[in-house]
């Protein structure tokens, strides 16, 4: 489990409950800057990572979107400019940003991918490197394909696979079954399924994207219609302070 916190305080949080590693969202922190995902810009993204790494002693990994970028050597450099934040891995995806023509071509989304791997197995620290197959995501339902890129992306290098959108264990199964790399799943998106059916099916890793951000923000959106009602029972199912400060005690001297 690898769980994505979306600010400072909410990766100390994670950390003191006992994760193991941590993996930023895209779309959680473009939300704390009153943004919508896919409008950060790098600098904006590597800094977010740059706080992270230094709010705790997990290691943690990114969402590099597409590197920002296009060209494969420039996707290089995104991965040189990550690692130097303190990350320990990152992902890079297929989505072009644009939503008129949204998958790179195949073949240069396998230099993209190529491009990364060889620069991260050049940096001086390890760095996991996950591939995105982002079709999925992005209306086109075509789980062959999407199977054919990660084949193609592991061939390129990546550490990881990783096709966000996979809603059945099913297809979880016939994912993991198709490659040798680890891959890592999107646990909310699987319909019904709990973490122990994920592993079962071979997901390695199992993240939730924005998930935990997005239940962040209900509960205030929630809390907050309330209040404009003039009620307050919403209290009720707030984290106790107590317990906040429980979990934020083993960083006080930071």
């Amino acid at each position: 489990m690898i769980p994505n916190p979306w600010d400072a305080g909410s990766a100390r949080l994670l950390t003191s409950l006992g994760f193991e590693a941590l993996a930023t969202t895209s779309a959680g922190f473009a939300w704390t800057l009153g943004r919508l995902d896919g409008t950060v810009t790098l600098d904006e993204k590597l800094e977010h990572c740059r706080a992270l790494c230094q709010a705790t002693d997990l290691p943690v990994s990114a969402d590099l979107e597409n590197g920002f970028v296009d060209a494969p050597e420039d996707v290089a450099d995104t991965i040189r400019r990550a690692a130097e934040t303190g990350l320990v891995g990152g992902s890079i995806e297929d989505f072009t940003g644009n939503d008129d023509d949204p998958i790179y071509e195949l073949a240069h989304a396998v230099e993209r991918v190529q491009a990364a791997a060889e620069a991260a197995e050049r940096l001086p620290t390890p760095f996991l490197l996950t591939a995105r197959a982002e079709n999925l995501l992005h209306d086109r339902p075509d789980l062959d394909d999407t199977i054919r890129r990660l084949q193609a992306f592991e061939q390129a290098g990546a550490h990881v696979l990783y096709a966000p959108g996979l809603r059945s264990l099913e297809e979880v199964r016939l994912v993991t079954s198709s490659v040798v790399r680890p891959v890592n799943v999107l646990g909310p998106m699987v319909q019904g399924a709990t973490v122990a059916e994920l592993a079962d099916a071979g997901a390695k890793r199992i993240s939730v994207g924005g998930a935990l951000a997005r239940a962040a923000l209900g509960g205030a959106l929630r809390a907050a219609a309330a209040l404009r009602e003039g009620r307050f029972e919403w209290v009720e199912q707030a984290a106790p302070g107590e317990e906040i400060r429980r979990l934020l005690i083993p960083w006080l001297d930071d």
